[in-house]
Parts: C-alpha cells; structure tokens; sequence
C-alpha cells in the first residue's frame, strides 16, 4: 500500500495520455477512443475545480464529479462514464498518482428498465463507431443504409419507413419525405411535415449500394416500392427498432461491454432480446443525438428546425442536451472578446 507522502504528483491530463499508451495493446481502438471521450468530460472538470494534481483527490471530490455529470446525461451514459473513471482512478493508484482505495469510492448508478430510454441521446462518437463498423464489416446492408440515413438526416423513424424509391433522387442528392396516411405511411405532422431533406454524396453513394446489391425487391400490400424492404415488403416500424437496438449494444461494434459482462451471461446477446443490453438504445435516440450534433457544429438552429421538422420551443425543451459549458463555448465563438 503506498503511503499518501510517498505520492508522486501527477497532472490529471498527464495522467489520462499515460492510461491511453498502458491499453492501447489490449483494447481495440474504438474502444480506446471511447475511453479517451468519457475521460475527457473529467478534465473538463479538473479544469474547472482547479485540480491539477490527482494526490490531491478525495472520494468526496470524485462524488462530486459524478453529480455534476450526472445533471448532464441519462443513467446509461452517466453509467459507463464511471465505469471507465473506476478502471482509469486504478491506474493511476497502481503508478503512485492516487491514494491507495480511491477507485472504490467510485459508485455507477444501478440501470432501471432498459426499455426507458425516452431521454437517451446518441452520441456523436458511438455514431460515428458504429458507421465505421458497418462501413468495414457489413457495408450496404439496409440496416447500414437506414443508420446512416436516421443520423445524418434526423428525421423520425415513421418518416424514414415511408420513403419509397421514387422519393430518392441520386442524382440531386435528396430524398422526399411524404404523407400518405391512406397507405400506412404517416408523418407525425401530417402535411406540415412534408419536406425534401438533402443527403451528403456519401449517404448516397451509400443508398446506391445497397439499392444496387442487398434491397429485397418488393412491393407493398398498396403496390408501392419502398425504399428500405424485407423480403417480407416494407420494413415494420417494430424491425426498425430492434435493428436498432442491435447495433447500438457495444459489443456489434466491436467495443467492450461496459458492463462486464460475458457472450454467454448476457440476455441482450440475443438478437430478438437485444433492448435487454442496458447500453443499447431506441431509434429515438438517434434523432436526439442527431439535434444535439447539429447544434453542437453550431448549426443555425432555424436550418435545424426546418430540416428535421421541430418547433424551435421543442428544440430548446427536449432535444437541446448540450451542457452549459457547452452553450457557453459555442457562444464565445461569436463573441469578439
């Protein structure tokens, strides 16, 4: 056990580079990335507690950092945030950085029913990992496609299920969205929610392929192509979401379960039961972390509303999970100081 006067001090981002280069050999580099993410909230932090010595951290003051995050994210995220600080207060102990226990005063919030995740938000680097995965192991698969398509775009699930391939138009490098209630394709603001939503070349070179190789060519019970199928017809908004609770559990992407758990131990590893992974979300989520990236690029919040067909009031109430610290900064941008 090391006697806290035989501490050697040791800056916290020091400290953080000195984590990354010990597991770079043994975790993949998605993950690593996903470590250096969650630790760079805690400098934030540090910087502004003023902690520039890890010594001088107590239990108390890491409880604190655990309040001050959790006012900012849902459980999930809040979850994996200490779960990662636990393994990183650990090193730092095992290298004279830390008192000898601290990583035990670290609690993660215990995870409710998986199946509440109204407030879960996508991050942009789990979208990110995700989308590199896929455009690696499974390119042009529809639920490749349609992940990319939810993301980059941020419309609602309803609206991407009711895209048929009339509404995509390669060439000018947009999709329609349409209201056709009388043929089981609603939009949530009916007429006031129809648009053309513009997409980046590489989400069309994307819809190409998978038009191109993988779309099952199939009508549905009205005699319409839709754009993303089963060999069954259009896809079901049900399919939709368990897709996406497929690919956002941690270990589709090839990343560590954050909660330790084993393949043969984990009901979410089952496919039909994959919403049973705490870290796995709904596709509402992706929209949320979809808004929230727009805003964070500092992206008018008008051309946002317009885009993905949200009241600006509704922006600022439910969609808008960007902290103070990040509002203020994207502030300062404009600020001629």
């Amino acid at each position: 056990m090391t006697d806290p006067e035989d501490l050697q001090p040791l800056d916290p981002r020091e400290a953080v580079q000195m984590y990354k280069q010990d597991r770079e050999r043994e975790l993949s580099d998605a993950t690593l990335q996903s470590h250096g993410y969650r630790l760079e909230r805690f400098l934030e932090w540090c910087g502004i507690e003023d902690i520039d010595n890890l010594n001088n951290v107590t239990g108390r003051d890491l409880h604190r950092f655990k309040l001050f995050r959790k006012a900012q994210v849902n459980d999930v995220t809040l979850k994996s945030q200490m779960d990662t600080l636990r393994v990183f207060i650990r090193f730092c102990q095992s290298v004279d950085g830390c008192i000898d226990g601290l990583s035990e005063s670290i609690n993660s919030p215990s995870l409710g029913d998986p199946d509440n995740r109204g407030t879960d938000v996508l991050p942009r680097e789990k979208a990110e990992a995700i989308l590199a995965y896929y455009d690696k192991y499974r390119y042009g698969r529809v639920e490749h496609a349609l992940f990319r398509l939810l993301w980059e775009s941020g419309m609602r699930m309803g609206s991407a299920r009711g895209i048929d391939l009339e509404h995509y138009h390669p060439r000018e490098e947009y999709v329609e969205v349409r209201h056709n209630p009388n043929t089981d394709t609603p939009l949530k603001n009916a007429e006031n929610g129809e648009r053309d939503v513009a997409l980046s070349s590489r989400t069309c070179r994307l819809l190409n392929d998978y038009i191109e190789e993988y779309r099952w060519d199939r009508r549905d019970e009205f005699d319409r192509r839709p754009l993303f199928t089963t060999k069954h017809g259009r896809v079901t908004k049900n399919t939709i979401r368990n897709w996406t609770y497929r690919i956002t559990r941690p270990c589709t992407f090839g990343r560590e379960c954050p909660h330790d758990r084993t393949p043969e131990d984990c009901e979410g590893m089952d496919n039909m039961r994959a919403s049973k992974c705490p870290s796995s979300t709904a596709p509402h989520s992706i929209r949320h972390g979809a808004i929230t990236d727009y805003l964070n690029r500092d992206i008018d919040a008008n051309v946002v509303s317009d885009r993905l067909n949200v009241g600006m009031d509704t922006i600022s109430e439910h969609y808008d999970h960007r902290s103070t610290q990040e509002k203020m900064n994207i502030r300062r941008q404009h600020l001629d100081f």
